[in-house]
């Protein structure tokens, strides 16, 4: 695959580097050929999230542009976790964590291309640390780290006081071995990661130069945020999981399709393989008309393709459409229609159906029964986007969507579920 030279150029444009060790003397790496270089995942969790993401798109970028990528997933590392701010972390056991590793294998595998000149490796810590001694290590890695300087690191200086325990403050050792590993067994010379690694990744660099006297590269991505500063990446549920069993492929769309105004420029440039002309004119479109919302959904149209399917995102769609009124709910999958109103609220019903009355009330549509029968006697009450007439109307099991769904709507956009059990 040809090189691109343009690629730096194309990855700070879209802000995706945040620090870097020389810049220039990347760039020139970058440009002269097939540089071999890796990132690295931990399984502290049965699913990536919205963070990896930045990275497994910004390893793509780098495949695409004639780069060969190497994917680590950290069986060994994942075992103890970077340390962070708010306090020590649970471990894991073993079999969890290898459990772990095969699920995040599995999940980045799609992103990047196995087969031609420059194809992806996937690696794993644990085959080169398995069976290292305490000795070797620290001899081998361990006397090439100053403690002061390890003292010195955000995160440790945060956590002396509350108590942070060896195993959390030895972890920069662990993945800056993985990259003189990698460096001494594949030649990679590149290593990328979130700016919240920045520490570990010039750990890494720095051992190459005092063990092996290489000299290497790396880069920071940066920290991802809301407007008001606060971490993305949260939702009420829960972290944004790329696992569509932890997080469904409808809230995910629906995530991204309520970003706020200001960061849409932003995430369209890191999550999305849009062109810079494309961009730039939905970030004209997001200013001139904001009400049309055109940045955001391209951005859930493009983000949840990414990870879910062009497939599924166009049932997504549908089933938006359909729940507003324009479309067919019955050629919906039960699957996704139970996602789209878990996720816009239901409720669960047991035995004889009551009435839409009580139904309206049940799910919060309206407040009272007098309010929902005012709701209906003004057209405002919808019962599978068909409009209800008689204040008196109950559903019948024919009106079950897929044998277990009621929609109900009032007016354009406030609609709830009824899952009849």
């Amino acid at each position: 695959m040809p090189i691109d030279p343009t690629l730096l150029d194309d990855l700070e444009w879209r802000g995706l580097v945040a620090h870097s060790t020389d810049l220039d003397a990347l760039r020139d790496a970058l440009s002269q050929g097939s540089v071999k270089f890796y990132v690295g995942f931990d399984p502290t969790a049965p699913s990536l999230h919205m963070g990896n993401l930045v990275q497994i798109l910004t390893a793509r970028r780098l495949q695409e542009a004639g780069h060969t990528p190497y994917a680590l997933v950290g069986g060994a590392t994942g075992m103890i976790g970077d340390p962070r701010d708010s306090g020590e972390r649970t471990l894991n056991t073993v079999d969890t964590v290898q459990e772990w590793v095969q699920r995040v294998r599995r999940q980045i595998e799609p992103f990047l291309s196995f087969e031609g000149d420059n194809a992806a490796t996937m690696v794993n810590n644990y085959d080169w640390t398995e069976n290292l001694s305490t000795i070797d290590f620290l001899r081998e890695i361990g006397k090439h780290f100053p403690v002061n300087r390890m003292l010195a690191r955000d995160v440790v200086r945060t956590r002396l006081e509350a108590g942070i325990s060896y195993t959390e403050f030895s972890y920069i050792l662990l993945q800056s071995m993985d990259y003189l590993e990698l460096f001494r067994q594949h030649g990679v010379t590149l290593q990328f990661g979130g700016s919240d690694q920045w520490g570990n990744l010039t750990g890494g660099v720095e051992l190459i130069r005092r063990a092996a006297g290489g000299h290497v590269h790396a880069f920071a991505t940066p920290l991802i945020t809301k407007a008001d500063g606060t971490k993305y990446g949260k939702t009420e549920g829960g972290a944004l999981w790329l696992d569509p069993e932890m997080m469904s492929p409808y809230a995910f769309y629906q995530f991204w399709l309520n970003v706020e105004d200001e960061k849409v420029p932003e995430l369209l440039r890191i999550f999305t393989f849009l062109s810079r002309e494309e961009i730039e004119e939905l970030d004209a479109q997001t200013a001139e008309k904001p009400f049309l919302r055109a940045g955001q959904k391209a951005l859930a149209e493009h983000v949840t393709s990414l990870v879910h399917g062009a497939e599924e995102t166009e049932r997504i769609k549908a089933a938006s459409a359909a729940l507003f009124g324009g479309g067919d709910l019955t050629g919906l999958s039960t699957e996704t229609l139970g996602a789209a109103l878990r996720e816009a609220g239901s409720v669960r019903v047991e035995g004889e159906l009551p009435s839409v009355v009580d139904l309206l009330v049940e799910t919060g549509l309206a407040k009272s029964k007098g309010e929902a029968r005012r709701t209906i006697s003004e057209g405002g009450a919808y019962l599978n986007n068909q409009r209800v007439e008689d204040p008196e109307q109950t559903p019948t099991p024919d009106d079950l969507i897929g044998g277990t769904w009621l929609v109900l709507r009032r007016g354009k956009k406030k609609f709830a579920g009824v899952e009849v059990g």
